[in-house]
C-alpha cells in the first residue's frame, strides 16, 4: 500500500512539475514578445525582459526536474 502512494505521488509530481515547466516557458516566450515589441517602439523593456527571462528559465529547470524525476522512476 504505501508502495502504491509513493508511486502516485512521484507521477503527480512528475506531471505537476512537466506541466508548471512548459507553462512557464510559453509565458515566458509571451512576455519576452511583449519586451521585443516595446524595444522595437522605443519604449522601456528592460524590467519586461527580465521578467520573461526569469520565466522562460524558471520554467526549464522544472522540466528538467521532471525529466529527472522520470529517470528516476525507470
Amino acid at each position: 500500500m504505501e508502495n502504491q502512494k509513493n508511486t502516485f505521488r512521484n507521477s503527480l509530481r512528475w506531471w505537476l512539475y512537466s506541466l508548471g515547466g512548459l507553462i512557464l516557458v510559453g509565458a515566458g516566450l509571451s512576455v519576452l514578445g511583449e519586451a521585443i515589441i516595446a524595444k522595437s517602439r522605443g519604449e522601456a523593456w528592460f524590467l519586461v525582459g527580465t521578467f520573461a527571462l526569469i520565466l522562460v528559465n524558471s520554467g526549464i529547470c522544472l522540466v528538467a526536474g521532471a525529466v529527472i524525476l522520470r529517470l528516476k522512476k525507470d
